[in-house]
């Protein structure tokens, strides 16, 4: 079962883009219940443990008129589609009214169907929680502003973009806007406020219902809630919240598993607190920054930690990898990202280099063509996840290249690794035979392991190279 596995892979797909595209292509209205076993098939084919369909609650009138309104947004929206239509921006799936599946998706049922669909194959099924706010419109603020965090006449003058006026039933109220610390607020949603207990109860009572949905949650701007950022951020110290959350959730539904994305080096913290996997952008970071020392001093983390981070090169946030990783720096940050230790995180078109970002915001995406070489190479690199059990279930080493000859330094330009099985003999070792890409040369050696084969070798330019090896 997918949940066995050391390293896992998940399979992020935005729904709403997703099935437009599928309707377009049908010339009729499809749902998550329309979608076909081919392509079903396809995603165990691909051996993908997880597929997060991302977007699939309901959102309000208020967060789309935010969305359709907004000057900045609208540029580059039509600077994505050139034919841009009002029906496009449908409104950012992070402003959710309530966690019940939006009806054009199909509803309730249609997911619960797609849900024992993947599951008959072994597949498991990732949804979002959005923990620090919630729509303008969400039924919570009529019915109790008391949950969100206020502001006053003051506040609102001298910070017109971090606060709302809303009319409830206890009356006018000034209310902040969701945001993190190092931003202004996000103007399609108001900030909840987890210094008061009552909302914190009315969040785990939440979080359980939604368990009963899915397999998983990621877990969005999870650690705006840690009570030092929560304090830092509205001067309020809230409780802690996920330790008592995931526990709640975990008592109902033992194996459910949460995904947090999490920045500022606080994924150990969130780990601690019992998230299953948390992003791991530092890598990423490094990866794009292209020096290799930062590189290799990341991925010295111990297993107990790096078996819990959430490896990418793209997803609905960041720059499409085709764009912001030339070729073939594209090829070496794959193999690090994916081959190294934790969940394998991919993106909907990726392994077709797209090369646009589509905002949360709109429901239609533009049609790219597929790069051949970067298709070629990712049916590789998933050929070998599938057929190397090593690099899903093995142990990981990185091995740390020596010159080939003495005074030769272009060895610090190489990451090496190995995911070997462990052998009988009293003293196994690793070599691999000096290694020459470009001008840059190294020879590795390990202990405790024996390695038969090297899946990739990929060189990156003047930096570095990456090796890594399978047995």
């Amino acid at each position: 079962m997918a949940a066995e596995l050391r390293y896992p892979s998940l399979f992020q797909i935005n729904t709403r883009v997703w099935l437009e595209r599928l309707s377009r292509e049908a010339r009729k209205p499809m749902t998550l219940a329309d979608i076909d076993d081919t392509t079903i098939d396809g995603f165990a084919e691909k051996s993908f443990d997880w597929i997060w369909l991302l977007s699939v609650w309901q959102i309000g009138a208020a967060g789309r008129a935010v969305s359709r309104g907004n000057p900045q947004w609208r540029a580059e929206f039509k600077a994505i589609l050139p034919d841009l239509t009002e029906d496009d921006i449908c409104g950012s799936g992070f402003a959710i009214t309530a966690y019940a599946v939006s009806d054009p998706l199909g509803g309730e049922t249609a997911l619960a169907q797609f849900r024992e669909r993947l599951a008959k194959r072994g597949i498991k099924l990732m949804l979002d929680f959005v923990p620090n706010h919630t729509a303008p419109d969400h039924p919570w603020v009529r019915t109790h502003p008391n949950y969100y965090v206020e502001g006053s006449e003051e506040a609102l003058t001298g910070s017109p973009k971090n606060y709302l006026r809303v009319e409830t039933d206890r009356g006018p109220k000034i209310l902040a806007y969701g945001r993190d610390p190092n931003f202004p607020g996000w103007p399609d949603t108001l900030q909840l406020n987890y210094a008061n207990p009552e909302l914190q109860a009315a969040r785990i009572a939440e979080l359980t219902a939604i368990a009963g949905k899915c397999d998983g949650l990621r877990c969005d701007m999870a650690m705006l809630l840690l009570p030092e950022i929560f304090q830092r951020t509205w001067g309020l110290t809230p409780d802690p919240f996920w330790p008592k959350a995931t526990a709640a959730v975990r008592a109902k539904y033992p194996t459910f598993t949460f995904m947090a994305e999490v920045y500022w080096d606080l994924e150990w913290a969130l780990q601690q607190q019992g998230f299953n996997y948390c992003y791991d952008k530092r890598l990423y970071d490094r990866l794009r920054d292209g020096h290799v020392g930062p590189i290799r001093d990341h991925l010295l983390a111990g297993p107990d930690y790096q078996d819990k981070l959430a490896r990418f090169l793209e997803n609905h946030d960041e720059p499409r990898a085709a764009s912001e990783f030339p070729w073939p720096q594209h090829q070496a940050a794959a193999i690090i990202t994916f081959l190294s230790p934790g969940l394998r995180f991919f993106y909907q078109a990726q392994f077709e280099g797209a090369r646009v970002r589509v905002p949360t915001h709109l429901c239609r995406g533009p049609v790219e063509p597929t790069n051949p070489e970067i298709a070629a190479f990712y049916a590789k690199l998933l050929q070998t996840l599938t057929e190397t059990s090593a690099f899903r279930d093995g142990a990981w080493s990185q091995i740390q290249p020596q010159p080939a000859w003495p005074g030769n330094s272009t060895s610090d330009r190489f990451v090496a690794y190995a995911r070997p099985a462990r052998t009988a003999a009293a003293s196994p070792s690793l070599s691999i035979p000096p290694a020459t890409r470009g001008n840059a040369a190294c020879s590795c050696r390990s202990s405790n392991f024996a390695v038969s084969k090297c899946a990739f070798t990929i060189s990156w330019g003047p930096r570095f190279t990456t090796a890594t090896a399978a047995s």
